[in-house]
């Protein structure tokens, strides 16, 4: 089938559809879409809600409970203990099929009947971690998400395989670390991004199998560095101590330092290795990957994210997991043995062959469902035999397909479209924000819910300001205070204006020497993610000039053999680094005779 451009359902802007997105949509039996991938994107992350809690109250035992979803959603929320138990039956709630009225109204009903998990964790696998949502296998855990296989960790998100870990975002095989973004196997490795197989480091990027670096760059197995400039091992014990890293005005000026230079040296056009014919971001030891991010360990995806956890094969438009999985299109939190799957949200273990479900676990051959447990061929919750639910399921596709869903925005819903986004529990501030900022105002206007934040009533025993400058002057005592978060009167509405510390952060800062926070924990992440990259592409021409990049700042030390010293790059490529950021983009080749 030849190229085909059409023009967006919902954004109107004009958008591809290759021979090969053909070929995958006749594989999976679906039409061809009729929104563009980010739109997509976006609709799909309306469901899910990684960070955001609430008090609510269990529907079944009536215990006081923390939950992804507001009391005023309107659902029945059971927590975790409630709802993995044998107490209560999904099939409770059955709908029959009506073929008089469109089918979103209908499973829109069903959701407001049948219990929800409080968090979206795989609870029987977890220990201790009482308080981690869309996680598994996590062992004396707090308030970690995107998270597998962890122990001893909190305040961390896409952390995965990792122990006594603080404060991270997309840190793989890690083992103390604090404050950093995008590090895989690393060791003590501190206020760093984008690092590998690296110890002892502090506030520096880019860096592999390095160890005990302060502040450093673009280094490749080197030892005992500040700043970028070498020191023998005694000179640089003496200088690291001059530092003083376990203050707070310390960590500031080494950060102020750090930053500056970063941006003095290239960057790599995209971040990720050990891969073949991939387009995105953040790609790792996968092949035929295009037009994704956050991938690990997967073969033929496309307008894919966050499936860090390996293998995935053959799959389109899926957000979040993995973990065994193949033949996944329009799917978000899915994962373990999963396959041939359309429109899901949060199915996973051993689930086959169902569409249109959410939340449910271990079935098979499911349409329409939610929150169910080791089912077969069920619709709407209702149960039927397999000759039964055959015999219906075409008819019901057909039905999608004459009688569509118009949402508010009179965007048409027929077979082949994921969950209207009217349909999610959730606001958009509380779900796509962090990928794709709106006002409130821009968010409502395209037909998103939005949540104001709540007042909280904090007590602050003592602000930020008046906290002790070196952990070693800080006593156990702190840990009945509520603290002022320093970003109270400028931080955006994620900010719970105050927190506490929690025992084995408090020993994990001394341990480490690490002074204690300033900002909340919502803050700290959202100070992080500043150097996480978007999910957005664009066409760029590598800026190595020659003998300097092109804007002057970084003058070449090494040999690229695509071009001479005197010209400049003719490479392109499509990278997730905007034309107006402030960073020195190359292309691969002439990025590897730079690194040092």
């Amino acid at each position: 089938m030849k190229e085909e451009i059409r023009n967006c359902q919902n954004c109107k802007n004009a958008f591809r559809i290759e021979p090969e997105d053909f070929t995958f949509y006749e594989k999976m039996q679906v039409p061809s879409p009729t929104w563009c991938p980010e739109c997509r994107l976006i609709r799909r992350l309306s469901f899910r809600n990684e960070r955001n809690l609430y008090a609510n109250k269990c529907g079944l035992c009536g215990r006081d409970i923390i939950s992804i979803f507001h009391r005023d959603t309107g659902l029945t929320v059971y927590c975790q203990p409630c709802w993995w138990s044998d107490g209560w039956d999904s099939l409770d709630y059955e709908q029959r099929y009506d073929f008089s009225r469109p089918f979103f109204e209908q499973f829109s009903e069903l959701m407001k009947k049948v219990p929800w998990a409080a968090l979206m964790s795989e609870y029987t696998t977890n220990v201790n971690s009482d308080y981690v949502n869309m996680a598994s296998n996590s062992k004396n855990c707090y308030l970690t998400s995107h998270a597998d296989h962890n122990e001893d960790s909190a305040y961390a998100s896409g952390l995965k395989l990792s122990k006594d870990c603080y404060d991270d975002t997309m840190v793989q095989q890690s083992e103390l670390s604090y404050e950093c973004l995008n590090v895989t196997k690393g060791f003590k490795n501190f206020f760093s991004v984008d690092s590998e197989n690296s110890h002892d480091i502090y506030f520096s990027r880019n860096l592999m199998g390095c160890s005990n670096c302060v502040g450093s760059v673009n280094l490749r197995n080197k030892s005992y560095y500040i700043f970028n400039e070498p020191y023998s091992k005694e000179d640089y014990l003496k200088k690291f101590e001059e530092l003083r890293l376990g203050s707070y005005e310390g960590l500031r000026r080494a950060k102020e330092q750090a930053e500056k230079l970063w941006d003095k040296f290239p960057q790599k056009y995209y971040h990720g290795a050990h891969n073949s014919n991939v387009s995105g971001d953040y790609l790792h030891a996968s092949k035929d990957v295009h037009v994704s991010y956050e991938m690990i360990g997967a073969e033929h995806a496309k307008f894919s994210q966050f499936l860090s956890t390996k293998p995935t094969e053959d799959v389109y438009d899926y957000t979040e997991w993995g973990d065994s999985a193949s033949l996944i299109y329009e799917a978000i939190i899915a994962g373990v043995e999963i396959s041939k799957l359309k429109f899901v949200w949060s199915v996973r273990s051993n689930s086959r062959e169902s569409e249109y479900t959410m939340h449910s676990t271990g079935s098979k051959n499911v349409f329409g469902c939610a929150n169910l447990r080791n089912k077969e061929f069920c619709i709407l919750n209702k149960q039927y035999t397999a000759e039964e639910y055959k015999e219906l399921l075409p008819r019901i596709r057909e039905h999608m397909k004459d009688m569509p869903y118009i949402d508010k925005k009179g965007r048409r819903y027929q077979y082949g479209e994921f969950f209207p986004s009217e349909l999610s529990p959730f606001a958009y501030n509380e779900t796509v924000q962090e990928f794709f900022p709106l006002t409130k105002e821009n968010a409502l206007a395209k037909g998103f819910k939005w949540r104001d934040a709540e007042a909280r009533q904090y007590q602050v025993g003592v602000t930020a300001s008046k906290l002790p400058d070196n952990i070693k002057d800080v006593s156990d005592s702190i840990m009945n205070e509520t603290i002022g978060c320093a970003h109270e009167e400028k931080c955006n509405h994620q900010c719970t204006k105050a927190f506490r510390l929690i025992p084995p952060e408090l020993a994990f800062l001394k341990k480490m020497n690490l002074p204690l926070p300033r900002l909340c924990p919502n803050c700290r992440h959202y100070g992080r993610i500043k150097y996480r990259n978007p999910i957005k592409l664009w066409n760029r021409k590598c800026q190595c000039a020659g003998e300097t990049s092109e804007n002057g700042v970084y003058k070449n030390t090494g040999g690229h053999p695509q071009h001479s010293a005197d010209e400049h790059c003719p490479n392109t490529f499509t990278t997730s680094y905007a034309a107006d950021r402030p960073e020195i983009v190359y292309c691969e080749q002439c990025y590897l005779g730079e690194v040092a």
